[in-house]
């Protein structure tokens, strides 16, 4: 008898639940009848309607005092940074010179960067500017974008470019180097290092000046075909078994590389070491490598 009553009662819950589910003597769904449904939906459509409406009323106030190509708040970067390629995840490029495969990742990364630097590429979407004058281009009062950008060829540098020497230097030892510098008013790139130990070294452009035609820069949106201004460096003679540490630096007059709090805004600092068939570099607080952007 105990067994038959809890048959019936497993009976009597699935019945409930098969009525709160559909119920068809009250034409009721889960307790609702379609109106009631309907009347539900309408609310929560009306109400998320009204949050949506709310939200995107609130987005288009705030975005009407913002300019959609300078930033409102500048203070972020108030001094330009420095990068270097090749760009490797342990910061940290070792090779020997006579085994091909260490190095020859490295040319394929510049290779990589220096593509958009081609002469031909630069000359059918840049045009050719009048060096030692800044490039501006004020709107006026009226938009004027995209903006014109001014060409920087692949072959100004030279020894550098990869063009007469594939592999950059690294066949024969030579440590190229290259750096970019973004956002500023140019000045002049120097190196820092015990000249007699460091020996040689050449720079592409000559003396490591950037002409102003390459300024200002006036954001990704409106100067769309804009090529960062680069800076090659090559050790051509550097002393053996010799840690080199070496600093490169902006300077020019509205850019302040000395502060304390951030020894390396403006400014790239990396140690070379150049043995027996071997070349290591070793990062000062940055990336660091043979191309120094």
């Amino acid at each position: 008898m105990a067994v038959e009553k809890e048959k019936k009662s497993c009976g009597q819950v699935m019945h409930e639940w098969k009525e709160f589910i559909w119920n068809p003597r009250t034409h009721q769904f889960m307790g609702r009848t379609g109106g009631s449904w309907a009347l539900i939906l309408l609310f929560y459509l009306v109400f998320y309607g009204f949050l949506t409406a709310l939200f995107t009323l609130t987005m288009w106030v705030m975005l009407q005092t913002v300019d959609p190509f300078i930033p409102k708040y500048q203070d972020r970067l108030s001094i330009p940074g420095m990068m270097i390629r090749p760009q490797t995840e342990s910061l940290e490029i070792s090779y020997n010179l006579s085994k091909t495969e260490s190095w020859d990742g490295y040319v394929k990364m510049l290779n990589t960067f220096l593509e958009a630097y081609n002469d031909s590429r630069q000359v059918a979407m840049n045009e050719f500017c009048q060096p030692g004058r800044y490039n501006e281009q004020p709107d006026n009062g009226v938009l004027n974008y995209p903006k014109r950008a001014c060409q920087f060829n692949r072959t100004m540098l030279r020894d550098c470019s990869g063009l007469n020497d594939s592999t950059y230097g690294y066949q024969e030892g030579q440590c190229t180097g290259l750096f970019f510098i973004l956002f500023f008013w140019p000045g002049r790139g120097k190196v820092w290092e015990d000249i007699q130990k460091l020996g040689e070294m050449a720079m592409f452009p000559a003396d490591g000046n950037i002409d102003l035609m390459y300024f200002p820069y006036y954001g990704k949106k409106v100067h769309v075909n804009y090529t960062q201004p680069v800076v090659a460096i090559k050790f051509l003679n550097l002393t053996f078994n010799q840690d080199h540490n070496v600093e490169c630096k902006m300077n020019a007059a509205n850019i302040a590389t000395n502060d304390e709090r951030d020894k390396f805004a403006g400014r790239v600092a990396f140690k070379i070491r150049k043995e027996d068939g071997w070349m290591d570099l070793g990062g000062g607080g940055t990336p660091w490598s043979l191309l120094l952007i």
